[in-house]
């Protein structure tokens, strides 16, 4: 039958026989991958480079806030149990605190990607909620300016200063705080790493609704207050929709802890609570800018018992549009992921990695496109029926030109990092512009060919300061991430890039962020998503929650003025 060539190629990848069981301490495999963003050790242990970057986006002028002096870190020395939580370079002239340097801070005024830096000279790691509630109701009091900061591992600068605002770390705040295993609920401190939780989860036979890249390094606080959606959104889920309570601190004079749907108040962590606004919402996906989260309460679902792997080949775009129709049809509940890459991708990774190619030969015409189908469910021989059953469907109909089907887990994890290492193997290659766009499934890769037309046109690829501009994304959630590398941070290249870039995802009816935020970077282009109604009530709500502007400005929303 058809579908034997495609299991028969997957044994060349990885010179395994027929697919083994999972193991009950193994039923979604550990994935041997480069992160989308660097897998970080404990901060205080980073790395940076100390090189001069560009700040990235256009913001205001430093606002009138209060400067930290020595007085300001007192206080917040103070606040805080333990001495490791306080590193700021202003000395104290009766030694209670040591002063740090410049390079002790740069790993926390810095992003991950050298594109977004600040020069605060303050950071604070509060281990409890009722710590970051004296720090807030002292810095409203002051009007010191704050961003809250979780793993840095975001795309958009929101998490690092602009100018001097004290840098708030959620990472003294890891602590699991409980786990219903009857209703999959778990509740935690805001500053639990995303990969710990899932770690812990497994175990019990539980996951974590999301599962992105940076999993070694985010916290979930960060996770929630991005509303990052990750690789498995098509089957789980937004976060607006998982995520069942919050402890918050809120920026006003009294520091102000709001709890809602977290286990032990009024009303707990529940599924169905329709008792008044659902406050929560304001919050998943706010970047900071109305308070700071503490506390998360989110269901969790179960492990699957049985997961399948396959990479197909197919011609262009629209095979791949058809493949995902065809995929949802066949599949039905137990398709989990739905991932796309571009022929340029696909050899960045190659290179980058030196992992053989899954497919022997080259592609017809030198070009082709990528599709990686992933399905979890209970049953491991009804899953791989209907896997088996459409893979020899699109052999046969001719929709793909080949395919490769995983039958272990070093398999499943060689089919994973093709699509997964491609943000590292773009980062190897120069510096990238990263856009995290969302339109209809329809026009997504237009736009990678108009952008590479503006390029062509405008000789950025002639001149070289354009490497190489990549398409790949979630087919599922309708979300494009267009990567441009260039041979350097640029001005006149980010001209050609922006506004343009909004300009055509507006065109085609999507948003300028699917999922990385806006932070510094899109702030200013909101009104491309959003209409002028929509973002006055979005600044109305910023005053009634933060009426000192106090919480990560310059960021998320255009200035009010605009």
């Amino acid at each position: 039958m058809a579908v034997r060539r495609v299991v028969r190629t997957a044994r060349v990848l990885a010179n395994s026989a027929r697919p083994t069981p999972l193991a009950a301490s193994s039923l979604l495999p550990s994935r041997a991958i480069v992160s989308a963003a660097p897998r970080l050790s404990p901060a205080s242990s980073r790395a940076f480079s100390t090189t001069p970057a560009r700040l990235g986006g256009h913001v205001p002028p430093r606002a009138d806030y209060k400067k930290v002096t020595e007085e300001d870190v007192a206080a917040f020395h103070s606040f805080l149990s333990s001495p490791s939580s306080l590193i700021t370079t202003i000395p104290s002239s009766n030694g209670v605190w040591a002063a740090a340097t410049k390079d002790d801070l740069v790993a926390y005024n810095n992003d991950w990607l050298e594109k977004y830096c600040g020069d605060s000279a303050v950071l604070l790691k509060p281990k409890t909620t009722e710590e970051v509630s004296k720090i807030m109701k002292y810095c409203y009091e002051q009007r010191i300016a704050i961003v809250p900061q979780g793993g840095n591992t975001g795309l958009v600068g929101g998490g690092t200063p602009v100018y001097d605002e004290v840098i708030l770390s959620t990472e003294g705040m890891k602590e699991i705080r409980e786990f219903d295993e009857v209703s999959g609920i778990l509740t935690t401190d805001g500053g639990a790493i995303l990969e710990v939780l899932s770690d812990y989860l497994h175990p019990k036979g539980y996951m974590m609704p999301l599962d992105l890249g940076a999993k070694g390094s985010c916290h979930i606080a960060g996770n929630v207050a991005t509303n990052a959606g990750g690789l498995r959104l098509l089957r789980y889920g937004s976060l607006h929709g998982t995520v069942l309570g919050l402890e918050v601190v809120l920026p006003d004079a009294n520091g102000t802890v709001m709890s809602v749907g977290m286990p032990g108040g009024n009303a707990g962590a529940l599924r169905k609570d329709n008792t008044g606004y659902d406050l929560k919402q304001l919050f998943i996906g706010s970047e900071g800018t109305l308070g700071i989260i503490t506390g998360v309460s989110i269901l969790t679902p179960r492990l699957p018992n049985a997961v399948n792997v396959a990479v197909l080949c197919v011609p262009d775009f629209a095979a791949v549009q058809k493949v995902f129709k065809e995929t949802r049809i066949a599949l039905g509940e137990i398709l989990s992921a739905f991932e796309f890459w571009d022929q340029e991708g696909h050899e960045l990774v190659l290179h980058h990695t030196g992992q053989k190619p899954p497919f022997e030969g080259e592609p017809e015409g030198g070009k082709a496109f990528y599709v990686l189908v992933e399905t979890s469910g209970s049953n491991g021989e009804h899953d791989e029926e209907k896997l088996g059953a459409l893979l020899e469907h699109l052999l046969e109909s001719e929709i793909i030109s080949d395919g490769v089907l995983a039958q272990d887990e070093t398999q499943f994890a060689s089919l994973w990092s093709l699509r997964e290492s491609l943000p590292e193997a773009a980062g190897k290659s120069g510096k990238v512009y990263k856009y995290d766009l969302s339109m209809p499934v329809k026009d997504m890769y237009s736009l990678v060919e108009e952008a590479r037309e503006r390029f062509d046109a405008a000789g950025l690829f002639k001149d070289g300061r354009i490497k190489e501009t990549v398409g790949y994304g979630h087919i599922g959630d309708g979300n494009l991430h267009l990567n441009i590398i260039a041979s350097a941070w640029d001005e006149e290249v980010e001209k050609v890039i922006e506004p343009w870039i909004y300009e055509a995802t507006a065109k085609r009816h999507g948003s300028i962020s699917a999922e990385h935020g806006l932070g510094v970077m899109k702030a200013p282009y909101l009104s491309y998503s959003k209409s002028d109604a929509s973002i006055k009530v979005m600044q109305t709500l910023k005053e009634v929650f933060d009426p000192r502007e106090i919480l990560s400005p310059y960021k998320y929303l255009p200035p009010k003025s605009a």
